[in-house]
């Protein structure tokens, strides 16, 4: 009579299936599970040691609604009987052979069976009631959100690696959640119903790893199996959430680490390449058990004329449409993975022979100061630098073993098959001879200024005779941040710096980006943008950004027969004790037969009263190495002081008029210069009308005073000229206005106009004194500072050639040549 294996269990139909006849799974006592036809199936389940071959075949005929003969039972008996689940015709139990995938765990270690298990898992398991699970996922996410854009890891990092004892902490803790991931798996099946087997440790590829067994869930629903896939990863979200509140009552920053690494492990656990937790997910999302299985029938698909294969087509049609798309990726990253490994060996032991003398060396420095924590630290480096070094070894070894193993098998009685398998492997001997072969530079240690791109790790010679150029990340000339190539000179008789003995060298390296672009921006409401910064040619600073309640307008040309304007706009409302706003507007030009125009103007209004009142107005043209170009600086400033706050319909007007000036400076482009500026002076007059109508902000027996303008025009030789700046003011009975223009034009021959104007109202009522306009000076690439305010003076000019001052007034200015000014 045929009798089951010992210790065998049935587990069942796959609910849920992939497959367009189901399969149904048994598990043999070694922990093997296999996947049975239906038909094999039903008489497995009817043998029951008392059964006739006869008896079985009657109530399988039963069952399937076909006849079923005594012989057809002994075949399929035969056919189980291989599989190690029927004891053998003697009834002896059969020899079971475990099937030996390359991506299995290895060197299993059982830490609890299936009662300790159990009984481990089953207060955790109310952890998978949804309102909890609800509860968890929320807090997990503020938890991640808080530590990742807010707190960061810096201080955590710091405190771990300068206190050991905290890091070893750190250690323990990861090590304690990876097993607790597992608990994770086990409490979610026994929740679904389903009976968790035993947990251990292992390796997996070259890593260790903890391990449950949870076969019994193949009884379950597809939710329930999909519950158990995602357990771990919830218990990492517990474990992370945990970790938060023992940070919140101890305040160690060393324990963030501990989140961050719950986090990295949940990432790792979702890749369905290989055999993590994304790859079960995926598994029993389709309902086909053991993917891999699938890779030989789906691949033999894919080729002319077999797409009807019947192997192949056991899958219904949206399963087969994702098991392809999953053999399509996972194929060539598991091949491109291994060569790779088979090519980056060398580096890596180099690397890692390297790196383990300094840990050698630092262990036993901590051991002769007495160090505890310290050796304990660089021990666990050792380790870590080891595991995965011998396990890529084990890995490529066994790789080859078993290729080796089945090929012989395959081609036993195939002489000629035989011949070209032997061809093959001495060519691939010959290529990982050529590989490895220890040349110098082969086994150098990965260095930190290398970038260690995929194709970093192919011999260079191997990239010469490849169809296409790859990029090695050491372009001509040298990138901020990039390895780099650039020819050097260097002192003759001394030795040349190699990648093993590299020296430190200062590199001046221009900065990448556009030709030309804007950098307007303004603090306050404006109109100006700031896109991405051209390159910096001037031989002065990058002016600063502006501060709070600042405006500036930054055009900075350099490209040829280009034309840029940069306006900026703002409104600033000022209620402190102290203004001192301020207004710019730069054109920088390096270029040739260019236009650089830049335009800023502001309105301060001053409300109440303010003890010290120091605007700044500044404009300045700048043209450098600038061939038959204009460029023009336009700055205006008003400046009114408000009795008050103003009355909702003066407020009105002024929203109103302000959002026809930021209009206006959006059309500005192409606009004379001089139209320009009459526009700017009339909505000036237009600010202060409204204001003027308004009696809570501006009694009617005090009118509002304005200076007028100061310009420059230029010579070939750009010269600026700023405008005044308001003193420190004194209690004022009325409130009162002031405005302060800059121009700072350059471009065509032309004069240079530079009036001095009567003493006038400066902005709080007090009179400004008038400036000393300073003679613009010029040279080969001179820059002159041109003074402003109180007391200014001009310094002495720099510059090859002798500088030719300018006059004021109405008359023609001196010629001047060459050169740059600024303000």
């Amino acid at each position: 009579m045929p009798a089951r294996a010992s210790g065998l269990q049935l587990l069942g139909e796959v609910a849920g299936s992939g497959y367009r006849e189901p399969p149904a799974l048994v598990r043999r006592s070694d922990g093997q599970t296999i996947q049975l036809t239906r038909l094999l199936y039903l008489v497995l389940s009817a043998v029951d040691g008392e059964r006739s071959h006869g008896d079985i075949a009657e109530l399988v005929g039963r069952q399937v609604s076909r006849a079923v003969t005594a012989d057809n039972v002994r075949a399929l008996c035969d056919r189980l009987r291989t599989l190690g689940v029927l004891r053998r015709a003697d009834g002896s139990e059969p020899e079971l052979r475990r099937s030996n995938p390359l991506l299995a765990l290895r060197f299993k270690y059982v830490v609890s069976d299936p009662e300790v298990t159990n009984r481990l898992t089953a207060p955790f398991a109310a952890l998978f009631a949804p309102v909890v699970v609800a509860l968890v996922c929320l807090a997990f996410a503020a938890v991640c959100a808080w530590l990742l854009l807010e707190k960061g890891l810096g201080s955590a990092t710091h405190q771990a690696f300068d206190r050991p004892g905290l890091l070893l902490v750190v250690f323990v803790l990861t090590v304690v959640s990876a097993g607790f991931h597992e608990v994770g798996h086990a409490a979610a099946a026994r929740y679904g119903g389903a009976r968790p087997g035993a947990m251990g440790a292992g390796l997996y590829l070259v890593w260790p790893a903890f391990y449950t067994d949870v076969t019994d869930s193949y009884r379950l629903g597809r939710a329930g199996r999909v519950r158990t896939d995602l357990g771990g990863l919830y218990f990492n979200a517990v474990i992370a959430v945990v970790m938060f509140g023992a940070w919140w009552l101890s305040r160690w920053d060393a324990i963030l680490l501990i989140i961050a690494t719950q986090v990295l492990q949940m990432l790792r656990q979702l890749a369905p390449i290989v055999r993590f937790d994304g790859y079960h997910v995926l598994a029993d999302l389709t309902g086909v058990p053991d993917l891999y299985r699938r890779i030989r029938p789906t691949l033999l698909a894919l080729l002319p004329g077999r797409w009807h294969d019947p192997e192949a087509g056991a899958l219904k049609p949206w399963a087969r449409a994702v098991v392809t798309a999953w053999v399509l990726v996972v194929v060539p990253v598991l091949l491109g993975t291994l060569v790779l490994m088979v090519l980056a060996l060398p580096r890596l032991l180099g690397t890692a022979a390297n790196s383990l003398r300094d840990q050698a060396a630092l262990l036993g420095q901590h051991l002769g100061d007495g160090d505890v924590p310290g050796a304990l630290v660089r021990l666990l480096a050792v380790v870590a630098i080891a595991v995965p070094v011998l396990g890529v070894v084990y890995l490529l070894g066994r790789t080859v073993r078993q290729v080796l193993e089945h090929t012989w098998g395959s081609t036993e009685g195939r002489p000629g098959r035989r011949t070209l398998a032997a061809v093959a492997a001495l060519t691939v001997a010959a290529g990982l001879a050529w590989a490895w072969w220890p040349a110098p530079g082969t086994y150098r240690p990965v260095q930190a200024y290398e970038r260690g791109a995929l194709q970093d790790a192919l011999p260079a010679a191997l990239l010469e005779t490849l169809p296409v150029t790859l990029d090695r990340g050491t372009p001509t000339g040298l990138v901020e941040g990039r390895p780099g190539q650039a020819q050097a000179v260097w002192p003759a008789g001394t030795t040349l710096p190699a990648a093993d003995a590299p020296a430190l060298a200062v590199v001046l390296v221009p900065r990448s980006g556009a030709d030309a672009a804007t950098q307007g921006s303004s603090t306050d409401s404006g109109t100006s943008a700031a896109p991405a910064a051209p390159t910096w040619v001037f031989p002065f600073d990058r002016p600063l950004p502006p501060a709070e309640g600042d405006n500036q307008a930054l055009a900075v040309n350099t490209e040829d027969g280009g034309t840029l304007y940069d306006v900026a706009f703002a409104l600033v409302w000022a209620d402190d004790e102290t203004v001192a706003n301020t207004n710019e507007a730069y054109a920088l030009a390096s270029c040739t037969d260019c236009r650089t125009v830049a335009v800023a103007f502001q309105v301060v209004l001053v409300v109440g009263q303010a003890d010290v009142v120091v605007p700044q107005n500044l404009a300045a043209a700048v043209n450098y190495s600038c061939v038959e170009c204009v460029t023009h600086a336009l700055a205006t400033q008003l400046v009114v002081t408000l009795a008050g706050p103003l009355e909702d319909p003066t407020t009105a007007q002024l929203q109103e008029l302000w959002r026809e000036i930021q209009a206006f400076g959006a059309s500005v482009e192409g606009m004379p210069l001089s139209e320009l500026q009459a526009r700017l002076t009339a909505y000036e007059e237009r600010i202060l009308e409204i204001i003027r109508e308004d009696p809570a902000a501006l009694p009617a027996d005090d009118a509002p005073t304005s200076s007028p303008p100061t310009s420059s025009g230029t010579s070939p030789s750009p010269t600026s000229s700023p405008a005044p700046t308001g003193a420190a003011s004194t209690p004022r009975p009325a409130p009162t206005a002031g405005t302060t223009h800059g121009s700072s034009p350059s471009g065509a021959p032309g004069t240079t106009d530079s009036p001095s104007p009567a003493p006038t109202a400066g902005p709080t009522g007090s009179v400004a004194p008038d400036p000393t306009p300073a003679p613009a000076t010029t040279g080969d690439d001179a820059t002159t500072p041109t003074p402003s305010g109180d007391d200014a003076t001009a310094p002495t000019p720099s510059g090859d050639d002798t500088p030719a001052p300018t006059t004021t007034g109405d008359d023609e200015p001196a010629p001047t040549t060459g050169g740059v000014t600024t303000p």
